[in-house]
C-alpha cells in the first residue's frame, strides 16, 4: 500500500510540474498569444500552443530516454537518483543567482516555435525537474531485478518515461493553453503588459526544492 500511494504522489507530481510549466509564461504561451494577434485568426492561437507542446514533449523525451537506457543497471539506481537531485539542486542555485534568460532564445524566429519551446525546456532545465521524480516511479514498479532480463527492465523504462513525458506535457499545454485563451479572447494585450508576472525565482528555488525532497525520499 505504502508503493502504491507513493507511485501515486509521483504521477501527482507528474502532473502537477505540468501545470506549473505551463502557467509559467517562460515556456511560452504569450508567443500563441502574439501569433493569433498578428494573424488575426484563432487557428493561429492552437497550432502555436501545438508547437509549443510538441517542443517541450521532444525536451522531455530528450532529458529521461538516457536515464532509461541506465537504469536497466538497476543496482546503480539510487547513486543515478542521487546524481540527478544533485544536479537538479545546482541547476536551481545557479538559476537564483543569475536569472538572465539565454541569449539564444532571443534569436530563435517565430516561425519555429516548437525549436524554441525545445531549447527554452532544456535551458531551464524543465525536463531535469522530471528526473527524480521519474527515477521514483520506476522504483515503484515491482521487479525482480536480479531474475528480470536487461532487456524486459531497459523496455519498462521507456514506457515509463514515455508515459511520464506525455502526460507531464498534457498538463503542461491545458494549463498555458488556458492562460493563451483567456487572454486572446477576453482579457487582451493590457494583461501582458499591466498584469506579467515573472516566475523566474520561483521557478529556480522549486528546482531546489524538487532537488532536495527527492534525496530526502532515497535516503
Amino acid at each position: 500500500m505504502d508503493g502504491l500511494n507513493t507511485a501515486t504522489a509521483l504521477w501527482w507530481a507528474v502532473v502537477a510540474s505540468g501545470i506549473y510549466h505551463g502557467v509559467n509564461p517562460g515556456m511560452g504561451w504569450p508567443l500563441a498569444v502574439s501569433a493569433a494577434l498578428m494573424d488575426r485568426t484563432r487557428g493561429s492561437l492552437y497550432r502555436a500552443l501545438l508547437a509549443l507542446a510538441v517542443g517541450h514533449l521532444l525536451a522531455m523525451v530528450a532529458v529521461l530516454f538516457p536515464f532509461s537506457v541506465l537504469l536497466f543497471l538497476a543496482e546503480w539506481q539510487r547513486a543515478i537518483q542521487t546524481g540527478a537531485a544533485v544536479l537538479l539542486i545546482g541547476l536551481g542555485t545557479y538559476l537564483i543567482f543569475n536569472r538572465r534568460h539565454p541569449r539564444f532564445l532571443a534569436r530563435v524566429p517565430p516561425s519555429r516555435l516548437a525549436l524554441w519551446s525545445f531549447l527554452a525546456a532544456m535551458a531551464h532545465g524543465a525536463g531535469l525537474m522530471l528526473v527524480p521524480i521519474y527515477l521514483g516511479i520506476c522504483r515503484t514498479v515491482e521487479t525482480d531485478a536480479g531474475h528480470a532480463a536487461a532487456s524486459d527492465l531497459m523496455a519498462g523504462n521507456v514506457g515509463i518515461a514515455s508515459l511520464v513525458a506525455v502526460v507531464h506535457t498534457l498538463a503542461m499545454t491545458l494549463s498555458g493553453g488556458l492562460f493563451a485563451v483567456g487572454v486572446y479572447h477576453w482579457l487582451g494585450l493590457r494583461f501582458l503588459t499591466k498584469s506579467w508576472f515573472n516566475l523566474d525565482l520561483v521557478w529556480a528555488s522549486s528546482l531546489v526544492l524538487v532537488g532536495v525532497i527527492s534525496l530526502l525520499v532515497i535516503h
